[in-house]
């Protein structure tokens, strides 16, 4: 069984929320914001020897943590099933820095803080949601975008080739989604992505377009999570299946 080690984030005050009807009443805040797990602290040396085999960063928010679904169907694990059992390769349990409700700003506070004594040869990153949700700036956006995918590049011992990003889902079609705007959470999503996609290939990493297969969730409402709001695991099954050639590339690299 893949054991996931979710690694703490310091210093972050997480709003916990009591109930999914508290979501309508309020647009200042974060959907559903949960809490990360502890597992195992980061060393506090730099990361300047080799990677070890089959080693995944996973940074994120609610996405990657899985919000409202089993933690064997959360995206990074899945991929790392993926990889072990249909490719035949070796990838370690997925480390996973993320948290319900966190923003760009959130996340590089908490990576600024790992410290890990190799680095990893895989590193993916998925953020922006909340940044669209609490009406945050693109500017704001691709300033801090363009730091967390700098220092992910760094997590992965410099070579931005082992760097996968994902586009930010839409939620604007799940039930929750269906209670405001749509359409302007829609072209929302878009420009957020379009800055997320440019960065990306400025700095020649890999870009995984989820947002498609998401918007898919419009019509098949098994691919909506309990929750009405975030995503299914049968969804984040295809996300890591879109994930599985880059990473079977990365992991086949001499």
């Amino acid at each position: 069984m893949i054991q996931v080690k979710l690694i703490p984030a310091i210093a972050i005050i997480i709003l916990l929320w009591g109930s999914y009807a508290s979501l309508h009443a309020t647009s200042a805040q974060v959907p559903l914001p949960g809490t990360s797990q502890t597992s195992r602290p980061p060393s506090q040396s730099s990361p300047t020897s080799a990677p070890p085999p089959g080693s995944y960063l996973a940074l994120g928010d609610s996405y990657t943590i899985g919000q409202s679904v089993d933690p064997a169907d959360r995206y990074p694990v899945q991929a790392v099933r993926l990889l072990n059992g249909t490719d035949h390769l070796s990838c370690q349990d997925p480390d996973i820095i993320a948290v319900t409700g966190w923003t760009t700003g959130n996340l590089l506070d908490a990576v600024s803080q790992l410290k890990p004594a190799t680095p990893y040869r895989l590193v993916s990153l998925l953020i922006g949601v909340n940044n669209q949700y609490q009406g945050r700036s693109q500017a704001e956006y691709l300033d801090q975008f363009t730091l967390l995918l700098q220092k992910s590049i760094l997590l992965a011992g410099n070579d931005p080739s082992h760097v996968l990003v994902l586009s930010i889902p839409d939620y604007s079609v799940t039930p929750f989604g269906h209670t405001r705007d749509t359409s302007f959470i829609a072209k929302q999503i878009d420009s957020f992505n379009e800055i997320n996609r440019r960065l990306t290939a400025q700095y020649a990493a890999h870009y995984i377009d989820i947002t498609a297969e998401s918007r898919k969730a419009a019509s098949d409402p098994s691919l909506i999570a309990a929750d009405g709001l975030h995503f299914s695991g049968k969804e984040y099954a295809t996300w890591a299946r879109l994930m599985e050639p880059a990473m079977t590339e990365i992991l086949k690299r001499p």
